[in-house]
Formats: structure tokens, sequence, C-alpha cells
């Protein structure tokens, strides 16, 4: 029988040798900072019940979801997104915790779209959630932390867009755009699409004094500049509030010194429905999308029947990967392991030898021939040198 080469689904792929190791330590990175922000560690189900997903919490579009039916013919779903699940548990177990909760993760979400033709359907997020605060010092500590989780893996040319939700909702709202309105006008405005704008608009019949908010909210970008322009562009209290919110946030951020690493735009608004404040994107060269995105997201847990001011952000690892790799970014690996060759006859030695070398953290392989390659940095033969050296008799 002929043997058949097995190939992966596509949207999925196999991840081995150096790149594998680069992986790994790119995330161990990632976590350390994660940690040393005070943030614990938390796991939540690959699969879950469709409802945690469910066009209610705002999560991605159902036809986008894996989903399958277990033998009580509940629809399960692969998670397309990690924050929902983690608010479902903070709602469970976290319910009378008097302390904000600052909890990280590191998981697989899967998506099914077909917009994602040649990327991956299967990603792996490094995030974290902050839960029980809504200030701006909240939402300073998150920025600031992911920036330095990205700094931490190496890379240094990026930027983290930063936006509120509030400015566009509070000029929807005062125009009177219908609702479905507003879900064509973030899609228009999230596309940069400034032709769009005004056949949406004539649509709905907005005055003419919100028409030029909507056609410059797309170019509304820049340094902290940019926020007292949109300022003085609008009356609205909702749209000031977020401006006066985002100046805090800034300067609060100038004190964490990775004002640089911030700009600002006023038109960035997420796929997610969930989110209700501030929010945010990190970009970098040689990848077409953001490495991560994040936002506060105050009424979701909420839906989980604990209402707590919430803000997190999660940061898709094989993109960030891909970026460090595309800008010849050096990672610096463990050692390789040494390779030991025994024979039958001295073989005890040779097994003695290579604990003794794993206990000083030296990587040792045993083998009975000698593989001129490049994934050993030595080749040791037993003798009584070597042997000495490490004590062994």
């Amino acid at each position: 029988m002929e043997k058949q080469l097995l190939h992966t689904p596509e949207g999925v792929r196999d991840i081995y040798n150096g790149e594998c190791e680069e992986r790994l330590i790119i995330e161990d990175c990632i976590h350390k900072v994660f940690k040393s922000y005070g943030y614990s560690d938390i796991m939540t189900p690959s699969f879950e019940f469709f409802d945690v997903f469910n066009k209610d919490r705002g999560s991605v579009a159902a036809n986008n979801m894996y989903k399958f039916f277990d033998r009580d013919n509940n629809t399960m779903v692969m998670r397309p997104d990690i924050t929902p699940g983690i608010a479902r548990c903070a709602a469970k177990y976290f319910e009378n915790e008097a302390a904000p909760l600052r909890l990280c993760y590191m998981g697989n979400t899967f998506i099914n779209n077909s917009k994602y033709q040649g990327r991956l359907k299967e990603n792996t997020q490094a995030g974290c959630e902050f839960i029980g605060d809504s200030s701006a010092t909240a939402d300073a500590e998150m920025i600031a932390l992911l920036v330095e989780s990205i700094l931490s893996t190496g890379l240094k040319e990026f930027q983290v867009e930063v936006g509120h939700v509030g400015f566009f909702d509070g000029i929807a709202a005062e125009a009177g755009l219908s609702e479905e309105a507003v879900r064509e006008m973030k899609e228009i405005i999230r596309n940069k699409n400034l032709f769009s704008i005004e056949t949406l608009l004539d649509k709905e019949n907005v005055a003419d004094e919100y028409k030029d908010l909507f056609y410059r909210l797309p170019q509304m970008f820049g340094d902290a500049s940019i926020l007292e322009d949109a300022a003085g562009m609008t009356g609205n209290s909702t749209a000031l509030n977020a401006i006066n919110h985002l100046k805090r946030v800034y300067e609060l951020l100038t004190v964490y010194g990775f004002e640089k690493y911030v700009t600002f735009d006023l038109g960035v608004l997420s796929e997610l429905d969930y989110y209700t404040g501030v929010i945010f994107k990190a970009y970098t060269y040689e990848v077409g999308e953001p490495i991560a995105n994040g936002g506060r997201y105050d009424r979701l847990i909420g839906q989980f029947g604990s209402d707590k001011a919430s803000i997190g952000f999660g940061i898709t690892v094989d993109l960030l990967h891909l970026a460090i790799m595309r800008q010849e970014i050096e990672i610096k690996r463990a050692a390789k392991p040494k390779l030991i060759v025994s024979g039958e006859d001295n073989l005890n030695k040779a097994i003695r030898l290579a604990g003794a070398m794993r206990a000083q953290g030296i990587s040792a392989v045993v083998s009975d021939k000698a593989y001129n390659n490049d994934k050993f940095d030595e080749i040791i033969e037993i003798n009584e040198d070597i042997l000495e050296r490490y004590g062994i008799k």
C-alpha cells in the first residue's frame, strides 16, 4: 500500500526547528513582562458554548466561527477570541473581588473567515485583562504594558494607534444615525473609504454641520496635537469627554516614557462591538495587519451577570514573530546541545557524563554515531580528561 503524505488544512501550519524555538522565546519574553506588572495567569477552554461568543456579546460574526455539536446537541465553538471567555470566568469566579483583577493569558484562537485567504485561521494570542478599574490610569497601564511587551521581543520600530469609541459614538448619536447606519459608518471609517461617507450621509439625511465631521474623521490621526484639533470640531459632551480622557492617558504615558510609541487615530474602530472606551492597535513594518489589538469593554462582563469596568489587549504572536523575522531582528537562542558519542562499552559513562553536564545547565545528547550537522555545538568523544572534568569515574 502506497503511503500518503498528509498536509495541514488551509489556514493552519506546523511550526518546528528554529522557528518553533524562536516562537517560544518570544512568548517567554512577553510573559515575563506580564508577570513584572503583577498579572496572574489564567487559562480558559479552547472551545465553549456558542452563547459565550454570540452576536449580543459583540464577538466575531457567527459564520466566521468553527462550530460543532456535542453529544447533548449543544452548539459549541472553537474560541475566536479569548476575552469573552475570560469575561465569563471573571463574572463566575471573581464577582466578589474588591481589588481590581489583573489577568494574563497565552492561547490559540480560531477564525474561519473567507477574508483570511492566505492568512492563518489559527493564531496564538498573548494578552492581559485589567478588570475593576475604569480610570485613565488603568488605560495608560494597559497601553504601557503592551509597549513594554513588544519591546521585550527585540522589536523597536512600531506604533500604537490610540482612539476612543466615545468620540465617534457622540457625533453619531447627535447626528441621528440609525443603528444600521452606525454599523455601516464604522466599516467605512475602518477602511478609510471616504467616497462612501457622502452616500451614506445623504441616505440618512444627516445635517450638513455633521457631514464635515464624518468626512474628516478617517483623517484625524497624528501626534497628541490632533486631540486639540478634535476638541475644537465639536461641542458634543460625549465626544469631548473622550478627548479629555485621551489627553490624560497621554500625560500618564509620558510618565512611563513611552510617548514616542504612541499616536492618535480617532478613526480607530474595531470589528468587535464590545469596546466602549479607549481602543488601540499596534502596527509595525513588513506586516499589513495590526500585531496587537485592545481596548476598554466595560459592559461585556455584565452580560455574564456582573458589571465590571475592564480593559485588555491581545498580541497576535504569529504576526509579531513574522515582523521580527522580516525585519531581520536577531533572537538569541539557547546554546546548541553537546553530542556525546559512545559505543556499547562506555555507554554507562556517557550517560553519567550527560547527566553531569545537564546538572550544570549544559544541554547534552548521547548517541552511538557522530552526526556532523548544525544541530550540535560540539561532538565529544569519551576520554579520561572529559570524564575527570565532570567528576565521572
